[in-house]
C-alpha cells in the first residue's frame, strides 16, 4: 500500500468524526448533553426540533458512540460518553476566532446566507 494511502486509510475514523460532529443539530445535542442526561422530550423542547428528527441524530451519535442510553421507566436517558468532546469544542471554538470564522464563507462547508450578508 503506498504511503499516501495508508495515511489516509488512518485518518478515516477522523473523518468520520467529524462528519458526525457536522450537522448543527448533533452539535447542538451534544452541548445539551454538556449539562447533563437528557430524554429525548427534553431535547426536543430545548431544541425546537421534531421528536423523529431529535432520535434520529442521536441514534447517529450513539452509533459513533459519542452517547449512551439507559432506560428509566419507559424512556431512555441519554449522556455523554466521551466528555472530551467538551474540550474538542473548547479548541474549535479557539480556531474559529483565531480564523475570523472564514469556514464560514468557505464555497465548499460554509453556510450559503453567510455570504450574503
Amino acid at each position: 500500500m503506498p504511503v499516501g494511502e495508508a495515511v489516509r486509510a488512518g485518518l478515516r475514523p477522523a473523518a468520520a468524526l467529524f462528519r458526525s460532529l457536522g450537522d448543527p443539530a448533533r452539535l447542538e445535542i451534544l452541548r445539551g448533553l454538556a449539562d447533563g442526561e437528557a430524554r429525548v422530550v427534553d431535547l426536543t423542547q430545548r431544541l425546537g426540533l421534531a421528536q423523529a428528527t431529535v432520535s434520529a441524530h442521536l441514534a447517529c451519535l450513539r452509533d459513533c458512540g459519542l452517547v449512551e442510553a439507559r432506560p428509566v421507566g419507559r424512556a431512555s436517558v441519554f449522556s455523554l460518553t466521551q466528555p472530551a468532546l467538551l474540550d474538542l469544542f473548547a479548541v474549535a471554538e479557539q480556531v474559529l476566532a483565531a480564523t475570523g470564522n472564514a469556514v464560514a464563507l468557505c464555497p465548499t462547508y460554509g453556510d450559503p446566507q453567510e455570504t450574503t450578508r
